[in-house]
């Protein structure tokens, strides 16, 4: 598999800072939906709360793809991120696990609040002392710059990864994650677009 270069490292780790990174001037507005439409320069999306969205593509806008991936795939030292949930204990049960390219260890590094579900967070760092010894056994250490979190996977949690994608991709009923700037008149460019493979819906 490809890895993802260039400017596309730093707005991919857009798709899974914490939303009080994106409270700050000059970030992108994120939005999780469905394609509409696609004609020309011009996208429609319903976002997953219903809310319509008009975008415009630029030939700078790029396209990632989210593929499904397996426990297995995780190893130690894996770089990894996780939505999910706190526990009682200061664990995390992952609602979703997405393993990065090895070009983008280190993007986002830490553990913050997230949007996914109310009280979620989102944790990226790398992965160590992974047990997978059956079904309901798959926890990991999730290790980052600030501390670490014991992370338990459970069986219907989503696990995904990343690989190159284009706009030519982009068809109605796709499944997408968009970071878009706002423009000077309102309108909004769609600047990353991150879409699943094959119907996949994105976790994250």
């Amino acid at each position: 598999m490809k890895q993802i270069h260039g400017a596309a490292l730093a707005a991919l780790a857009l798709v899974l800072a914490g939303t009080a990174a994106f409270a700050q001037s000059g970030l992108p507005v994120r939005i999780r939906g469905t394609v509409d439409s696609v004609e020309g320069q011009a996208l429609a999306v319903t976002s997953r709360a219903g809310e319509k969205f008009k975008l415009a593509l630029s030939p700078d806008t790029g396209v990632n793809l989210i593929v499904p991936a397996k426990i297995a795939d995780i190893k130690d030292n894996s770089y990894i991120g996780t939505a999910a949930m706190p526990q009682p204990d200061g664990s995390l049960v992952a609602l979703e696990v997405h393993i990065f390219p090895e070009a983008m260890r280190g993007a986002g590094d830490g553990s913050r609040p997230f949007d996914l579900k109310p009280q979620s967070t989102m944790t990226n760092g790398t992965a160590a002392n992974v047990t997978v010894s059956g079904v309901d056994d798959r926890a990991l250490t999730v290790k980052y710059k600030d501390g670490e979190k014991k992370l338990m996977v459970p069986k219907d949690a989503p696990i995904v990864t990343y690989a190159p994608g284009d706009k030519a991709m982009l068809k109605a009923g796709g499944h997408v994650i968009i970071f878009a700037a706002k423009q000077a008149d309102g309108s909004l460019l769609a600047q990353r677009i991150s879409l699943g493979k094959d119907g996949l819906v994105p976790p994250m």
